[in-house]
C-alpha cells in the first residue's frame, strides 16, 4: 500500500515557523495576514499573474495608458518639498527603455525599494519635462523569480508583508510537502475524473508555480471545487441527519380543498406558481419534514402558494400556523388569507351535513384575554384549521391538537432551535413541514450556499396584468412632490421615506422627524400627513398604519417600518429620500409597496450617489424591476463576502471560489455533496474528506450554518 500522502490537518497543525525563512521578525507580521501555520501559507493564493511573454514593455505604452510593466530598478532617491511632504523618485527599466516613477508623501517607499529589484508596477504613463513618467503607480515586488509566468500574492504595507516574501515562502512550503509524500487527496478519482479535476498535488503546485495560464486555470478549477465541496458537505450531511432523525407528516397535497381553491381563483396560476406547487407537494407527501424557502418578488403570488400548502395540512387533518414578522403584517396576511378561503368547508363528523366553515384566526397581543384563551383552547382541540400570527406563535403556551404546516415569512434565521420548539408544539413528537417566503430574491448560488439546508424553490414569473412600477432617479425632490400632488388629487396615497429617525450631526442625511414636520406644514399643508417610524408605540402605528390603509391619510413619512409586507392598493407614488443610503434590496422591497393595485405607480429615488456603487446600484433600479435581476447586480456590486459574512463566523473557507463567476460549480458541488451523504451518511467511506470539513468548519461554525 502507497504512502498517504500529507492532509490538510497535517499542515493545519503544523506552525509555519517550522519552514526555513521564518524567523522571529517575521513571525508577527504573517500573523496580521492571518498566516499562522503552513495550511494558512499555502491557501494565501496569488491575486494575479504576470505573463513574461505578453507583457507590455515601457516601448509600447503610449502617454495617457494604463498599463501593467516589468522593471528593474536602477536609482532611488528622496527629498524634502517646500511644503514638508517626501518626494521619492525611482529610475526604472526594462530592455526597451526607461522610465521615472514619482511617490508623493509616501517615504517608506525609498526602504522598499533598491537597486536592482525586479518590480512589477500599474499605472498611467505620463510625460514631464520631455521624460515617461508613472505618478504614484501600483508596485508589486517579485523578486527574483524566473519563468514565464510569475505569481504576484497580496501585500500588506501595513504588516510588512510583499510579495515576494510569500513566494519564497510558499516556494518552500511546497519543496517540504512535495519532497515528502505528496498532498493527500480525499476526493474520489471517479469524481475528479468526471469533472476533469486535477489531482491535488498539482492543484496546489500549478496555483503556486504555474508554467501557463492553462495550468492557472485547472487548479483553480480544482481548489475552488475542494471549497464549495466541503460546505456543501457539511450542509447536506447535516440536513439529510435532521431529516432521518425527526418524524414528518405525509400529508394529502391534492385533495379537494386545494383543487376547489385553485378553481375559484379569479384568475390562472402562472406556470411558475404550478411548478413551485408541484415541488411543495412532493415534500409534504413525505415522511420526512421539509424544510423549503419560497423565493418570489413582490406580486409573484406566493401567498397563494403558501395557503396551497396549508390547505393539504387541512385537508389531512391536522393544522396550519402562518407566522409573519411583526403584528401589522399578521393582521394583513390574516385578512388577505381569509378572503381567499371565505367560501371554503372542511369535514366535520359532528355536524349533521358532516361539513363546517374552514375556521381562520388571528392571534396578537391586539387580542383580549378572554379572546386569547378561547382561541389557545380551540387550537388546543383542532377546533381551528389555520392560525396567523408572529413568531410568538412557537414561543409562547400556545399547544396545537396537531400541527401540520408552518409557513414563515420573510424569517431565514429558522433554524435549529426554532424546529426543536416546533416538536415541542405536538403532543405525538412529529415535526411540521416549514416553508420559509421571501420577497429578497437572493441569487440561486448564494442561495444553495447561505441557505444550504434548505431546499430551494423560485417564482420567477410575474401575474399576467400587473403594471410595471416607473422608477427614476432624482437629484431634486420637487419632481417627487408634484407627482404626489397630481396622485392624491386622483384620489390616490403615497409614501416618504428617510433613512433617519432623527436628525444627525455626523450624517447629512434627511431624518424623518424633520421631513414629516416640513411636508405637513410647508410642502403639503393642505393634505392629511402622518408619521409612522420604530419609536413610535405598537397601538399607535396599528392606528396609522388602518387609517391609510382606509384611506384617511394622504402621505405617510416613515423610516423602514414599512419596507415588507404592507399592502395598500391604493398607495402609487413611493419617494426614497437619500436613496443612496440605502441598499439594492431595500430599496427593492420599499418600491414593491407601491403598485399593488390597478393604477399605475411612481417610485422616486432622490439625492446624489456618494460613490460609483452607490451610482450603480441607483441605475439598476431605474433598468429594472426584475428583482432576480437585481440580486445579481447587487451580488455583482458587493462581492460575496458580505452575503457569506452572514453565513458564517470566523474564517472563510471561500478562498478562491467566487458565488459570481462559480454558479456552475456550486451547483455542482451541491450534486456531488447530495451523491456522496446519500450513499454514506456518515461519510465512513470517506474519513480524509470529514476529517478536511472538520479542519475548515468547526462545530460551532457548523450549528451557525445551519441555524442559517
Amino acid at each position: 500500500m502507497a504512502d498517504k500522502g500529507v492532509t490538510l490537518r497535517e499542515l493545519k497543525e503544523r506552525p509555519v515557523t517550522d519552514l526555513n525563512g521564518v524567523t522571529a521578525k517575521k513571525v508577527e507580521p504573517l500573523r496580521k495576514i492571518g498566516v499562522t501555520s503552513v495550511l494558512d501559507l499555502l491557501t494565501v493564493y496569488p491575486r494575479r499573474y504576470i505573463d513574461r511573454s505578453k507583457q507590455i514593455a515601457i516601448d509600447d505604452l503610449t502617454v495617457g495608458e494604463e498599463g501593467m510593466i516589468l522593471v528593474t530598478v536602477s536609482k532611488v532617491t528622496t527629498r524634502r518639498m517646500r511644503n514638508r511632504r517626501s518626494l521619492v523618485e525611482v529610475s526604472v527599466a526594462d530592455e526597451t527603455g526607461s522610465m521615472r516613477l514619482v511617490f508623493f508623501n509616501q517615504p517608506w517607499r525609498s526602504k522598499q525599494l533598491s537597486e536592482g529589484d525586479e518590480i512589477i508596477i500599474f499605472g498611467r504613463l505620463d510625460l514631464y519635462q520631455g521624460r515617461n513618467q508613472m505618478t504614484n503607480p501600483i508596485v508589486d515586488l517579485v523578486g527574483d523569480r524566473t519563468g514565464r509566468i510569475v505569481a504576484v500574492y497580496p501585500q500588506s504595507e501595513i504588516a510588512g508583508v510583499q510579495s515576494w516574501d510569500l513566494d519564497s515562502l510558499v516556494a518552500e512550503a511546497l519543496r517540504r510537502v512535495m519532497k515528502v509524500r505528496d498532498f493527500e487527496d480525499p476526493v474520489p478519482e471517479q469524481i475528479r475524473d468526471r469533472y476533469r479535476l486535477v489531482d491535488r498535488s498539482k492543484a496546489f503546485h500549478q496555483i503556486h508555480r504555474p508554467d501557463s495560464m492553462q495550468e492557472v486555470a485547472e487548479a483553480r478549477r480544482r481548489l475552488v471545487f475542494d471549497e464549495l465541496l466541503r460546505i456543501q458537505l457539511e450542509l447536506v450531511q447535516r440536513k439529510i441527519q435532521l431529516e432521518k432523525l425527526t418524524k414528518g407528516i405525509s400529508h394529502n397535497a391534492s385533495g379537494v380543498l386545494t383543487a376547489k381553491f385553485h378553481n375559484e381563483l379569479p384568475y390562472e396560476l402562472t406556470s411558475a406558481q404550478k411548478r413551485v406547487i408541484s415541488e411543495i407537494s412532493e415534500d409534504l407527501e413525505s415522511h420526512s419534514p421539509m424544510h423549503r424557502l419560497l423565493q418570489g418578488d413582490v406580486g409573484s403570488g406566493k401567498t397563494v402558494v403558501a395557503v396551497t400548502a396549508l390547505l393539504s395540512a387541512v385537508e389531512s387533518g391536522h393544522q396550519g400556523a402562518f407566522m409573519a414578522p411583526t403584528e401589522v403584517l399578521a393582521e394583513q396576511h390574516f385578512s388577505s388569507i381569509s378572503k381567499l378561503l371565505e367560501s371554503m368547508e372542511v369535514k366535520d363528523n359532528v355536524s349533521l351535513l358532516e361539513q363546517r366553515p374552514l375556521r381562520i384566526e388571528l392571534l396578537t397581543s391586539n387580542v383580549s384575554a378572554t379572546h386569547r384563551r378561547e382561541l389557545l383552547q380551540k387550537l388546543s382541540t383542532g377546533e381551528i384549521d389555520i392560525v396567523v400570527g408572529t413568531h410568538a406563535l412557537i414561543q409562547d403556551e400556545i399547544l396545537f391538537a396537531s400541527l401540520g404546516v408552518v409557513v414563515i415569512d420573510e424569517q431565514h434565521r429558522f433554524g435549529v432551535d426554532q424546529r426543536a420548539a416546533l416538536k415541542e408544539k405536538q403532543s405525538d413528537g412529529v415535526v411540521p413541514d416549514v416553508l420559509v417566503m421571501t420577497a429578497t430574491p437572493i441569487p440561486r448560488t448564494a442561495a444553495m450556499t447561505v441557505y444550504g439546508d434548505l431546499d430551494v424553490s423560485i417564482l420567477d414569473e410575474m401575474p399576467p396584468g400587473r403594471i410595471p412600477i416607473e422608477t427614476f432617479w432624482v437629484k431634486d425632490e420637487q419632481e417627487a412632490w408634484e407627482s404626489i400632488f397630481e396622485e392624491v388629487r386622483e384620489g390616490r396615497q403615497a409614501y416618504v421615506v428617510c433613512p433617519l429617525i432623527d436628525e444627525s450631526d455626523s450624517l447629512s442625511v434627511r431624518s424623518v422627524e424633520e421631513t414629516f414636520s416640513r411636508l405637513s406644514k410647508q410642502v403639503f399643508p393642505d393634505l392629511r400627513v402622518e408619521l409612522l417610524h420604530g419609536r413610535i408605540k405598537t397601538n399607535e402605528k396599528n392606528e396609522i398604519m388602518e387609517k391609510f390603509r382606509t384611506g384617511n391619510v394622504d402621505v405617510l413619512v416613515a423610516t423602514t417600518v414599512i419596507e415588507v409586507g404592507v399592502d395598500v392598493p391604493n398607495a402609487t407614488v413611493m419617494v426614497v429620500l437619500d436613496a443612496d443610503r440605502f441598499g439594492i434590496a431595500q430599496l427593492h422591497q420599499l418600491r414593491g409597496r407601491v403598485g399593488r393595485g390597478s393604477s399605475s405607480s411612481f417610485c422616486f429615488l432622490v439625492g446624489g450617489a456618494g460613490t460609483a456603487i452607490g451610482e450603480e446600484r441607483l441605475k439598476a433600479l431605474v433598468e429594472t424591476t426584475d428583482g432576480f435581476e437585481l440580486a445579481e447586480v447587487d451580488l455583482e456590486l458587493r462581492g460575496e463576502g458580505t452575503i457569506m459574512a452572514d453565513r458564517q463566523k470566523g474564517r472563510n473557507d471561500l478562498r478562491l471560489a467566487s458565488l459570481r463567476r462559480d454558479r456552475e460549480w456550486v451547483e455542482i458541488a451541491r450534486e456531488v455533496a447530495i451523491e456522496m451523504v446519500t450513499q454514506d451518511l456518515d461519510l465512513v467511506r470517506h474519513p480524509d474528506l470529514k476529517e478536511e470539513i472538520s479542519v475548515f468548519l468547526e462545530d460551532s461554525d457548523g450549528e451557525y450554518l445551519l441555524k442559517s
